[in-house]
């Protein structure tokens, strides 16, 4: 995730306890080293890592990013591995923390020996890690990770995959205002690193564009309580609420500002859909607004959404965390079909080419340094559904596609 300092992350811990608490929780399971235990070739399995969240903060994106390689290396193993090499997977916890993000990775690469890592989400463990993996020489992919400080000018082994650098955010959002027709946005933003990035964003979107003004509020990262702050935005009559530059307070803004009569759509900063759809429930279903690397009308995200609940029934949705991670095991499958197992050629082969997978709202392709090279995103309206059948086993409620945005310019470190 985009969360980038020790504040941000106390002011996160809020926004995602409230909804753990509304839903109940999120269990983990199998968070063992080997979680494939199918059987290999001679030339014994190909070992692949995955580091990501399976406890803490970030737990609920990490279970999805986990499974959505299991389920990859499932259906590649069925089908008889990479020219006959069966795929293993070494699964590593970060417990949503920088310091034991360090330890799994260096297990995973000194002990486990695995040629590639996949799956990390929280952007504090991607910093503390991504040099790790530049010194290792190993392929190294976040699943959700948009810090900019991941990625320096010289880094070759790490990718990011579905979350583009945090910087390019604000700008898909006024790019949607402005199909829509919308002069008027409204902004509440955080007073810590994030929202003040993603705050100088979105102004500098704006100017981009004279027929569209921008009204933004500064709230304490902490508070829960944004009556103030609305109600600061009354007078200005906004169109739309941009909540994304405040993590934490996203929930809240979007019921309170429905009870003040604001009752306009609000954006988020990419939660799971299916924590929103049951912490929040009524008051999100028409008005909240996210964005995802996913297209959920497409046969081919649907397709294997259907799979992946048929195998993971306990996700119960289909997030782009588990999308972008299946997209890491088939990127890697393709490398080593054609290349072998070799890291270093695994990572020349992944700058090289073009990935396309089912579902995926852009190409995969990447800048020389790791960056994200045709990057959209798809502003997506939870709606009360029906979803399509057999897509989200977690409820009736789905995701409305308004908009996929044009072809983010990649930030460049």
């Amino acid at each position: 995730m985009k969360l980038e300092t020790h504040r941000s992350r106390m002011a996160a811990v809020g926004a995602v306890a409230l909804l753990l608490a509304a839903c109940g929780g999120s269990s983990s399971s199998n968070s063992s080293k080997a979680a494939n235990t199918s059987s290999s070739s001679a030339k014994g399995p190909i070992r692949i890592g995955v580091l990501t969240s399976l406890t803490g903060l970030f737990q609920p994106w990490g279970l999805q990013a986990r499974d959505g390689m299991q389920f990859a290396v499932n259906e590649i193993n069925s089908s008889g591995g990479i020219n006959g090499t069966k795929l293993q997977l070494f699964v590593a916890d970060d417990q949503s923390q920088p310091a034991a993000g360090v330890g799994a990775f260096k297990r995973l690469t000194e002990q486990d020996h695995v040629i590639a890592i996949g799956g990390v989400i929280d952007s504090d463990v991607g910093v503390a890690t991504a040099r790790l993996a530049e010194a290792a020489q190993i392929p190294y992919f976040m699943s959700k990770a948009g810090s900019s400080q991941i990625l320096t000018s010289s880094s070759r082994y790490t990718f990011r995959t579905c979350l583009p650098a945090a910087q390019e955010i604000a700008g898909a959002y006024l790019q949607y205002a402005a199909t829509r027709g919308l002069d008027r946005v409204g902004a509440i933003n955080a007073d810590y690193a994030w929202g003040h990035a993603f705050g100088s964003g979105l102004q500098t979107a704006a100017s981009k564009n004279p027929n569209l003004k921008v009204k933004a509020e500064l709230a304490p990262v902490d508070t829960t309580d944004f009556t103030t702050y609305l109600r600061g935005l009354t007078g200005f009559n906004p169109q739309l609420i941009v909540a994304t530059g405040h993590p934490p307070g996203t929930p809240p803004i979007l019921v309170q500002s429905g009870k003040l009569g604001l009752n306009v759509p609000v954006t988020g900063p990419d939660f799971p859909s299916s924590l929103i759809a049951k912490a929040v429930g009524q008051p999100a279903f028409g008005r909240y607004i996210d964005f995802k690397c996913m297209l959920v009308d497409s046969p081919g995200y649907q397709n294997l959404a259907r799979q992946f609940l048929t195998a993971f029934p306990r996700d119960r949705f289909f997030e782009d965390d588990a999308l972008a991670s299946y997209a890491v095991v088939n990127i890697l499958a393709q490398a080593i079909k054609s290349v072998g197992a070799n890291p270093a050629k695994i990572a020349s082969y992944v700058h090289a080419n073009t990935f396309n997978i089912p579902g995926f709202a852009y190409p995969l392709q990447w800048t020389s340094w790791g960056e994200l090279a045709q990057a959209r995103l798809a502003i997506d309206l939870l709606t009360p559904g029906p979803a399509p059948h057999g897509v989200n086993i977690g409820g009736t409620w789905y995701l409305k596609q308004l908009l996929l945005s044009k072809p983010l310019t990649p930030f460049t470190p």
